[in-house]
């Protein structure tokens, strides 16, 4: 498929061979075209971003926005929506400016360092009892299923006190809001009525009896223009970081576990010196070439990045993971270093609209790694590499499964 101006268009996302492999276009995008044409789910066009310099400079650059409901703004997905990018939930944040950033300082309280060490002992009791729970069971499991799903949504229901029997219903939830071709419109408008229905109602219980979770207190706190927070912007808040903590965290969980499982020296190295565990961590974060769409962005006027000029209203796509293999930033990137260090991936994004939860996810990781190290330092996969499957029609990316054994 070709634009107006003769370009050739790349269906976007790209298909890879194996599950934990590369798009063969990056390297070449990186090199040859760092600003490139691609249709996509929705046919719309986009222009697509794989360089670590200029993934960066969009992700920083205030005037490329989150408005991906502005006129002429690419729709992502193939249904009628476009996609969480555009949906209601989205509108509903204060996407940028100086309400964004009140919004983000009453969030992110709940996401410090400090309140994630003091979680930490009650994740790895989770985990503990997870994998209590697995190896009783028997070998071989689906790690995914035993511990990567459960242990994230058992965190973020906890933080926003809404039970954790309901984490089925909020898994076929979160993976509508996250269509890119899996869904048709009738099946994602139900569910996400139902899901808006659902945290409506929780956010009026939180407002009638306050418990000791983040909606609690955002149902009272006042920002510093003091101002409370509408009950569309808490129902959307609720919703978005319950999508964040099922999807990403629980997916990553799975995806680590596999890279690290897939080349047998990698595990060996961990167990032999536990203090790479934290930089281990965030290497898989970079070394993940399964994340998903990537970040859109949308910009209202002319912009020059790298040797391109973006022409008004254009669509941008980032795809942070293929930057995070940029060879000009990492030493031997396309190998996967459990020691690296610096370590500066883009995985959680960068500048004002950065990953809220990140400090979050690097506590679960680092506490799930631990536990498997120390409880079941023989855990092997328990299929070929080349038989793992991708998490399809989805923005987030992930494994099927991750079939493993003891």
């Amino acid at each position: 498929m070709e634009r107006d101006d003769g370009e050739q268009l790349l269906d976007y996302p790209f298909s890879v061979r194996g599950a934990l492999d590369p798009p063969e276009e990056w390297q070449r995008l990186r090199q040859q075209c760092p600003v490139a044409g691609v249709r996509l789910p929705s046919g719309d066009e986009a222009s697509l971003v794989t360089r670590h310099e200029d993934v960066k400079q969009v992700l920083s650059d205030p005037r490329f926005t989150r408005d991906l409901g502005a006129r002429g703004a690419a729709r992502i997905s193939a249904d009628e929506s476009g996609g969480v990018f555009n949906t209601s939930m989205a509108s509903a944040l204060p996407q940028s400016g100086e309400a964004h950033q009140r919004w983000r300082r009453m969030v992110s309280k709940w996401f410090t360092a400090k309140r994630m060490a003091a979680m930490r002992p009650g994740i790895e009791s989770t985990a503990e009892r997870l994998l209590d729970e697995m190896v009783e069971k028997g070998s071989p499991a689906d790690l995914k299923a035993a511990l990567g799903f459960p242990l994230p949504v058992w965190v973020i229901c906890d933080m926003l006190g809404v039970p954790e029997a309901d984490r089925d219903r909020f898994a076929h939830w979160s993976d509508t809001l996250l269509n890119l071709t899996r869904y048709g419109q009738d099946e994602i408008d139900a569910a996400q009525r139902e899901f808006a229905a659902y945290m409506a109602g929780h956010v009026e219980a939180k407002r009638a009896e306050p418990g000791d979770d983040l909606l609690s207190a955002l149902t009272t706190e006042t920002d510093s223009a003091g101002e409370r927070l509408s009950d569309a912007t808490l129902v959307a808040t609720g919703q978005g970081l319950l999508v964040a903590g099922h999807e990403t965290t629980a997916n990553m969980i799975g995806k680590m576990v596999a890279m690290l499982l897939s080349d047998r020296r990698r595990w060996q190295q961990l167990l032999e010196d536990g203090s790479l565990v934290r930089t281990a961590v965030e290497e898989a974060l970079r070394y993940d070439a399964n994340p998903g769409f990537g970040m859109p962005r949308y910009i209202g006027e002319q912009a020059h990045l790298a040797d391109a000029t973006l022409p008004e209203g254009t669509t941008v796509v980032c795809s942070m993971a293929a930057a995070n293999r940029d060879e000009s930033v990492f030493d031997n990137a396309e190998d996967m270093t459990l020691g690296r260090s610096p370590n500066p991936h883009l995985a959680f994004g960068v500048g004002a609209h950065s990953c809220l939860g990140q400090a979050l996810a690097r506590t679960e990781l680092q506490t799930v790694l631990e536990v498997l190290l120390r409880r079941l330092p023989s855990l092997e996969l328990a299929v070929p590499v080349d038989e793992l499957r991708r998490v399809d029609g989805l923005v987030v990316g992930g494994l099927r499964e991750v079939p493993v054994r003891w």
